[in-house]
């Protein structure tokens, strides 16, 4: 049975970030990725997510939530749907307006310099 895919807003993301065990994924590309993310999220840029879902299945086995863009937010969920595999993913939810719009909200982001992050990113 496929997995229903829900918007939510950054507030909730907040606030669901600080009571449950959450994955956020960033579909964006590295460039962009680079300039700022949200703390903690996974990277899996959007040209290369339908290769990668595998990658991805393992690296959010157990998490309650995950949250990306609406396209990949389907490939990700028929993926789930087609291999008969939850891992344990409950919901896909989409973050609404997407990192900009979190940036914009004043939510905290990760600024790396160079191409990896370290420390509390």
């Amino acid at each position: 049975m496929a997995k229903t895919i829900s918007y939510i807003t950054g507030s909730e993301l907040l606030s669901l970030k600080e009571r449950a065990n959450i994955a956020i994924v960033d579909v964006r590309d590295d460039e962009r990725s680079y300039d700022g993310h949200m703390a903690g999220s996974l990277h899996f840029a959007s040209d290369t997510f339908q290769d990668r879902i595998p990658n991805l299945v393992q690296a959010a086995k157990g998490k309650d939530t995950l949250v990306r863009g609406p396209k990949c937010a389907r490939r990700f969920a028929d993926y789930l749907a087609e291999a008969k595999e939850s891992a344990g993913i409950k919901n896909i939810m989409v973050l609404e307006r997407g990192y900009n719009g979190w940036e914009a909200s004043g939510k905290p982001v990760c600024r790396c310099s160079g191409t990896t992050c370290k420390g509390g990113c």
